[in-house]
C-alpha cells in the first residue's frame, strides 16, 4: 500500500430511470494518500454523492473494489462494514444530519458512544476548536446553519477518523459562512493528519485543496479546471 490510503479500482454503478439503465460511475479508478485533501469536483448529479457513498462502505458498487488502509470494504458484509465505518471514517453532509432530540455535547458524543470509548474531555475540547464551547446544552434547532455545520464538523473528527469524507459541506451556507466553515474544516483535518475527500461543485471550493479531480462521465480527469462547463 506504501503511503495510499484509499484505493479504488474499475468502480461501477448503475441506477434505473424510466426504465433505462444510468451508469453514474463506470470504471472509476482513484488513489489517495495519507493526509492528503482531495477535491471531487462536478455538476450536481453527477454522482459526487454516489461515489463518496461507495468509498464509506454506505452502499456498495455494481463492480469494482474500494480498499481503505488495506482493508477491503467490498468484500465485508454489511455489519463489518458500519463497524468499520464508525471507527475509521468521518462523515460531513451539506444538511448536517444532527439529531434534533440530542443536544450540541450529545450529538457530538455519539461517535464516541457508538465505539464504545471515554469522553475523556474530548467532547468539550472539540467545540471549544469549532467555537461552540458555550452551546453544549444548547438543541439544533437553536443554532445558526453555520453552527449546526461546525457541530457536524466536530462530530465527525472526534473519533480521530482516518478519512474525513465531506459532501458539499457548504453547499447549504451563505458564501461568508460558507468560507468560514470551510477553512475550519480544511484546517481541523489537516492538524488531525485526516485525509480528507471534499466533493462539491464549486470551483472556488476546490481551490482549497492539494488535488482537484472532476467527475466526468463516470470517470475522475485530473486538472478538472481545464474542463468545460
Amino acid at each position: 500500500m506504501g503511503d495510499t490510503l484509499l484505493e479504488v479500482r474499475g468502480l461501477g454503478r448503475r441506477f434505473e430511470e424510466g426504465g433505462r439503465t444510468r451508469a453514474v460511475l463506470d470504471g472509476l479508478d482513484l488513489d489517495v494518500r495519507h493526509g492528503e485533501c482531495v477535491a471531487l469536483l462536478g455538476r450536481s448529479g453527477s454522482g459526487k454523492s454516489t461515489l463518496l457513498n461507495l468509498i464509506s462502505g454506505i452502499d456498495l458498487p455494481d463492480e469494482g473494489t474500494v480498499a481503505l488502509d488495506g482493508v477491503p470494504l467490498t468484500a465485508l458484509d454489511e455489519r463489518e462494514r458500519t463497524l468499520f465505518r464508525r471507527r475509521h471514517i468521518g462523515f460531513v453532509y451539506q444538511f448536517f444530519h444532527l439529531i434534533p432530540t440530542l443536544t450540541v455535547e450529545e450529538n457530538v458524543r455519539l461517535p464516541l458512544e457508538l465505539n464504545g470509548e471515554p469522553d475523556g474531555g474530548r467532547v468539550s475540547g472539540w467545540l471549544e476548536a469549532v467555537g461552540l464551547g458555550d452551546r453544549l446544552a444548547s438543541f439544533p434547532d437553536r443554532l445558526s446553519a453555520g453552527e449546526q455545520q461546525r457541530v457536524a464538523i466536530a462530530r465527525a473528527l472526534i473519533h480521530k477518523p482516518g478519512l474525513l469524507l465531506a459532501d458539499e459541506p457548504t453547499g447549504n451556507l451563505d458564501a461568508e459562512t460558507g468560507r468560514r466553515v470551510l477553512a475550519l474544516l480544511t484546517g481541523l483535518a489537516r492538524r488531525e493528519g485526516a485525509t480528507l475527500l471534499l466533493a462539491t461543485h464549486s470551483k472556488q471550493v476546490a481551490e482549497s485543496a492539494d488535488r482537484v479531480l472532476t467527475l466526468d462521465r463516470g470517470r475522475l480527469v485530473e486538472r478538472g479546471e481545464d474542463l468545460a462547463w
